[in-house]
């Protein structure tokens, strides 16, 4: 299989590797990643990466999550879409506003955190799938596994170190979840995350159900660490939510559920052109 390639062979620490195209030549693929279901997944993404504690001390001190978590969803999203079914154009945009925002950030020259960043998008989408829509087929997880490798190089993470097959990838998974440590960092960040205060009221309104599907999606190594109970009542819980995403997902047309993308890239070319 072709795996795409980062634009350029040069890695430099201040600027990020210009991003691989990211417009994917077969169609169904093109759709299959443009689905919006892995936004159900974005705040295990979240949880994860801050499980880095380098990465939990970055974004503790340079993010605004008590005031706006869902705009940090928010741009995660526009990010993958502008990088992996974006125009060029877009994926350059994405990647230089992720540079702007990491230049004060402790840490975001690591490749080996922002490798995490990347593999924790992508492993969060395809669980995402698996839960709420259809368990990907083989086949399609080696196709999705390299779409995403632009997020790597967006990231300044050299196109060598994306792994180039799900095996690969899941090894390396494993190995990294066995190093994480959640730290009091990481655990504020959750709070403000997972119980927002400044908030609009539709998105209060959404946080008990993003709450359990948040941390039921989570390793059970991983929830014990950030301290959440769990036990049977909190599972019942969760199967229950994800019935319901499940349903609520099944009765959505395919382009609503496609429609996420274009609104926010449209957005970041607009912000973009100001």
């Amino acid at each position: 299989m072709t795996r795409p390639q980062p634009g350029g062979t040069a890695h430099h620490r201040h600027r990020a590797s210009s991003p691989a195209t990211g417009r994917v030549a077969d169609r169904d693929l093109r759709r299959f990643l443009a689905d919006s279901t892995p936004v159900a997944a974005g705040g295990r993404a979240i949880l994860l990466q801050i499980a880095d504690p380098v990465v939990a001390a970055g974004v503790r001190r340079h993010s605004d999550f008590a005031r706006r978590p869902q705009q940090r969803l928010a741009h995660t999203l526009m990010f993958v879409y502008a990088v992996v079914v974006g125009t060029d154009s877009d994926a350059a945009v994405a990647a230089s506003f992720v540079e702007r925002a990491h230049r004060p950030v402790t840490g975001a020259d690591d490749v080996d955190r922002q490798l995490w960043v990347a593999a924790t998008l992508f492993d969060s989408a395809r669980r995402a799938h698996e839960l709420f829509g259809d368990p990907v087929d083989a086949v399609r997880a080696e196709a999705v596994l390299a779409a995403y490798a632009p997020i790597g190089t967006a990231l300044r993470v050299p196109a060598d170190r994306w792994p180039t097959s799900v095996t690969e990838f899941d090894a390396y998974w494993a190995t990294t979840l066995e190093t994480l440590v959640v730290t009091d960092d990481a655990r504020g960040v959750v709070r403000d995350l997972l119980h927002p205060r400044f908030t609009p009221l539709w998105v209060r309104a959404a946080i008990p159900l993003v709450r359990i599907v948040t941390v039921g999606m989570l390793p059970a190594d991983l929830r014990t660490q950030y301290r959440f109970p769990w036990g049977p009542r909190e599972e019942r819980r969760f199967r229950r939510a994800v019935r319901l995403v499940r349903a609520v997902r099944t009765v959505v047309p395919g382009w609503a559920l496609r429609l996420p993308g274009p609104l926010l890239l449209r957005a970041m070319r607009r912000y973009a052109h100001r």
